[in-house]
């Protein structure tokens, strides 16, 4: 989800999406369920969608309120402690909270979905229309470079001394790479910017190449695209003007600058999903990376740390996930620990650079299955498996 600077090129000509739709079928293995568990794990909450993105949004402007009442009474250390803590909790705006809102399968009621996912796109520079395209790609076809290129392995899990420092500051120069994304602020400003009117930038950018792709694949999408960041442009020009005219400078900053600042949690987390797995394989198990995360980091990131459960059933509401992953624990790997998910992927990446074919082969447990199971006894048991909540465009959905 966190952008990275990678320098090579998109890696190889790929064929129209159209045709990858029509040819590459893949056949997903998925653990099996007792009957009726997928239909109960599906039920969508309003209370527990206010309570995760509500709550999310409560904190957010909690702390925004504290960090200006801080600046304006001059009490810089503290202050500063206060901005890091900000910056932390809006760092998981970009990609993690518009993520799941996007499923549309937080609240019950869909309008507040839609209004949740808009907010925190426009928040964080999020584009939620080229997003919408890319991450139905993403879950049919996850990690088959065909039809997914929102993270194109190998990926670098990357700890280099002039991108680290930034994870801890503000995020400022990083750029697009390997993963969805418009980099860090000077960077997604300038996207924005292009975005608004009509460019798409170089082709030998992997993240661009692959906006190129979805926007011919789906034209309509392209052009609510340019109009949402004409809007982000109106939006956040306004914040800036607003802080000059008052003189209240740190507006821009607590607003439009926050989703770049302190973002060293939500790269930790949010780079272990895909990093140094195998591509082109039926199996979300070997692809996909779930890992055990400490309560409050789990809520910032919307439960996303039980990743192969969502890929598996992607229909399933995130405060579910955790339910879900008991009912399927036998048949899956280990969760691994934030720490030997990056052990894992240094490691990984160390050998790819001697063998760029290497890919980490997740061992499955003596107990797990490998053979697809045929449907469940529920009569939409294989529909139910493959949804993907109200994610796809319009013609995308015609085509499921």
């Amino acid at each position: 989800m966190a952008a990275e600077r990678f320098g090579s090129s998109a890696g190889g000509t790929y064929p129209p999406l159209a045709q990858v739709r029509e040819r590459l079928k893949v056949g997903w293995y998925r653990s099996p369920l007792a009957p009726g568990t997928l239909r109960q794990l599906m039920q969508r909450s309003d209370l527990h969608g206010w309570l995760q993105a509500g709550g999310h949004l409560l904190l957010l402007v909690a702390l925004g309120v504290l960090t200006f009442w801080l600046w304006s009474t001059g009490r810089w250390t503290l202050f500063g402690v206060a901005l890091f803590a900000h910056g932390t909790v809006a760092s998981f705006m970009v990609g993690v909270a518009p993520h799941e809102l996007a499923h549309g399968t937080v609240f019950r009621t869909r309008w507040l979905n839609t209004l949740f996912l808009y907010t925190f796109s426009l928040l964080s520079w999020w584009d939620p229309f080229d997003y919408g395209t890319s991450h139905t790609y993403h879950h049919r076809y996850t990690q088959y470079r065909e039809g997914d290129r929102e993270n194109l392995l190998p990926l670098h899990p990357s700890v280099g001394p002039l991108f680290v420092p930034q994870l801890f500051t503000i995020n400022l120069l990083s750029r697009p790479g390997r993963v969805f994304g418009k980099g860090g602020l000077i960077s997604a400003v300038v996207i924005t910017a292009m975005t608004a009117f009509g460019a798409v930038g170089s082709a030998n950018v992997p993240a661009r190449e692959w906006i190129r792709a979805l926007h011919l694949d789906q034209p309509d999408e392209a052009r609510k695209s340019r109009w949402w960041a004409r809007a982000q442009l109106l939006f956040h020009g306004g914040v800036v003007a607003a802080g000059i005219v008052t003189g209240l400078w740190v507006l821009p900053i607590l607003i439009s600058a926050a989703p770049f600042i302190a973002g060293w949690l939500s790269y930790a987390v949010g780079m272990t999903q895909h990093c140094g797995l195998r591509g082109d394989v039926a199996d979300f198990r070997k692809s996909t990376r779930s890992i055990k995360l400490d309560p409050i980091t789990s809520f910032l990131y919307w439960r996303m740390g039980w990743h192969i459960e969502h890929h598996m059933y992607a229909g399933v509401p995130c405060y579910q996930l955790k339910k879900l992953a008991r009912a399927v624990a036998n048949d899956m790997p280990p969760a691994r620990t934030l720490l030997g998910a990056w052990r894992e992927m240094r490691l990984t990446w160390r050998r790819q650079q001697a063998d760029s074919r290497f890919e980490y082969d997740t061992p499955l447990p003596a107990t797990a299955g490998v053979t697809r199971p045929s449907a469940s006894e529920d009569k939409d048991a294989e529909a139910m498996a493959a949804s993907i909540g109200e994610l796809p465009p319009p013609t995308l959905a015609e085509d499921q």
